[in-house]
């Protein structure tokens, strides 16, 4: 059995009982960073051997860990925060399992986008969760084709570039595009900012973001001076981009300070 363990966003009081019982029970634990998640491990006396499992070596190991599914172990994957392959390794490792006819049980859990989006007071019977940018090839052509759904859209991001997305946004949506920025989920500074993506500029260019982001901009109205609205084709999964561990993170802000 593949089991894919969600773990909390930044309040270890959000790990379930279930997933607390399933992590001590498996035969392996599969993390994105065996540094962060034994500290995890260590406040819930999880003792199951861990084994690293991180976007790149996903290709290579994951066919080693099929073959010690088929062989009937029980094998837990975790990410550094949230669900795994949300934005995080998983999916490479999910599909292979899948197509080998293995048992796969994905617990519910945390999640940063669906507090970001329920905060935001936008409308959420509908949207459409695009998690991180590409940093480069196609950004421009993402953001326009995002301007222009009809549904609120969720978006990931680092501190480091929060300026300048929701600058690009305001450029392909208009500055009275109503947003929220939420910084922090479940930690002890948490914050959730709402107004248009002008004002919201206008706030982090006076106090500078810190801690993981996420961004929730409404979708067009009739209002809006773009162009017609259009389906958002999907991404090939193997070319979207995943976020960055907390340890590289904390690197950076280090680099930075």
């Amino acid at each position: 059995m593949l089991y894919i363990v969600p773990t909390p966003v930044g309040n270890l009081e959000d790990m379930t009982f279930r997933a607390i019982r399933v992590l001590k029970e498996v035969d392996l634990i599969l993390a994105e960073d065996t540094r962060t998640s034994a500290v995890l491990l260590q406040h819930y006396e999880i003792h199951t051997p861990l084994k690293s499992h991180h976007k790149f070596n996903e290709h290579e190991t994951s066919a080693d860990i099929v073959n010690r599914l088929l062989a009937g172990a029980n094998i837990a994957l975790i990410s550094d925060a949230g669900t795994p392959a949300i934005s995080d390794p998983g999916f490479f490792l999910t599909r292979a399992a899948a197509e080998a006819g293995i048992e796969i049980q994905c617990l519910p859990g945390a999640t940063a986008f669906v507090p970001a989006l329920v905060d935001s007071g936008l409308p959420n019977n509908h949207f459409y969760f695009e998690g991180f940018l590409p940093q480069k090839k196609g950004r421009n052509t993402r953001i326009d084709q995002l301007s222009k759904l009809d549904n609120t859209f969720i978006v990931y991001e680092s501190p480091f570039r929060l300026l300048k997305t929701l600058e690009q946004f305001r450029d392909a949506c208009g500055g009275e595009r109503k947003a929220s920025v939420t910084r922090e989920i479940s930690k002890l500074h948490e914050e959730t900012l709402r107004g248009s993506l002008s004002e919201l500029i206008a706030h982090f260019t006076e106090i500078p973001p810190k801690g993981e982001i996420v961004i929730c901009i409404s979708g067009r109205t009739e209002d809006d001076s773009n162009s017609s609205s259009i389906e958002v084709p999907m991404q090939n999964e193997e070319e979207k981009p995943r976020k960055k561990s907390k340890y590289q993170l904390k690197m950076e802000r280090l680099e930075h300070e």
